[in-house]
């Protein structure tokens, strides 16, 4: 296949790698002294895979006309206009791996419904201060049709990436498996910023999992008032936090915070290495959105409000 990668930070430089190390054509799209450093070096992937490869870095996005398969990694805050720098572009598939819910909606108004295939990314990077991407997790990568049905098209899509070394699977439930990392991850991302300590060590704090309980509570009465049925899949179990008491939930957190601590335990929220880098955080494209659809839907989000204007009040300071 040929893929049109749009970001070259850690997860968008994991695809490439690994997709162009299988044989396929891979368009990496990037730009200042990242793009200058992989043109020279190359991708250099270390952790879970260890390989060093050279990829066809694109520093003029509006030169791109084809491609089977795009995929958008950048920021959420930057997706809007890295999508309208592809004024040429026409992908056959169109796929984005950023968090939050509205990554879809923006492909869907740039490329058309018929081209995008909804997913859920739960795989993990880290690019090192040498240029490296430290390859931390590698549970799946989601594809499906928003429609809900499992094709041929997502079939083969899930089947050519899990190949190139990145777990992934086709879905008939995309929507739920989307919403259910959503509601799941809001309270990680925030603690992250908050506490800064590795991703299972926050996790295992009881206050910690008890104010991420909160969050994954009040954030899945979102998912409640679409009509949106949450799962138990990794990151987090929603449907179980959802529906079990807040003492449970707290337990349950602090159980994912073990096996996290055991199966990767060097591993850092995106938003801590953003932090930590002094980079502006993914807030209001992801946090701020369920703030602002719960207030307008009437719902009850006391923890998670007060944690969404702490973490916004740090941006501010980051930018």
């Amino acid at each position: 296949m040929h893929f049109v990668i749009l970001g070259a930070g850690a997860l968008g430089t994991l695809l490439a790698g690994h997709l162009a190390r299988a044989g396929h054509r891979v368009q990496l799209v990037a730009r200042g002294a990242r793009a200058d450093r992989l043109a020279e070096e190359g991708l250099v992937i270390c952790g879970l895979s260890n390989f060093h490869i050279a990829v066809e870095i694109v520093r003029e996005p509006a030169t791109l006309a084809h491609a089977d398969v795009f995929i958008n990694t950048v920021k959420t805050y930057d997706s809007v206009a890295g999508l309208a720098s592809l004024s040429a572009l026409r992908p056959v598939m169109a796929l984005s791996v950023q968090n939050g819910v509205v990554k879809e909606d923006e492909l869907e108004a740039r490329f058309g419904r018929a081209a995008v295939i909804g997913t859920m990314a739960d795989f993990s990077g880290e690019l090192t201060e040498q240029g490296a991407v430290r390859f931390t997790r590698n549970i799946n990568l989601h594809l499906g049709e928003r429609a809900g049905q499992q094709t041929t098209r997502t079939d083969a899509l899930a089947a050519a990436v899990h190949s190139a070394g990145i777990n992934a699977r086709a879905v008939d439930n995309i929507e739920s498996i989307i919403w259910s990392k959503y509601v799941g991850w809001l309270g990680l991302m925030l603690l992250a910023v908050l506490t800064r300590r590795y991703t299972g060590e926050f996790l295992q704090d009881p206050d910690v999992a008890r104010v991420v309980a909160q969050i994954t509570r009040e954030t899945a009465q979102l998912a409640d008032s679409r009509q949106i049925p949450l799962l138990d899949i990794s990151p987090m179990p929603a449907s179980r936090l959802r529906t079990a008491s807040e003492d449970e939930a707290t337990v349950l957190i602090q159980a994912v915070g073990v096996s996290m601590a055991t199966q990767a335990p060097t591993h850092r929220l995106s938003s801590l290495q953003d932090v930590l880098r002094g980079r502006p955080l993914e807030i209001e494209e992801t946090v701020g959105y369920a703030w602002r659809a719960g207030s307008a839907c009437g719902l009850s989000m006391p923890v998670l409000g007060t944690c969404y204007r702490i973490a916004a009040a740090i941006n501010r300071g980051l930018q």
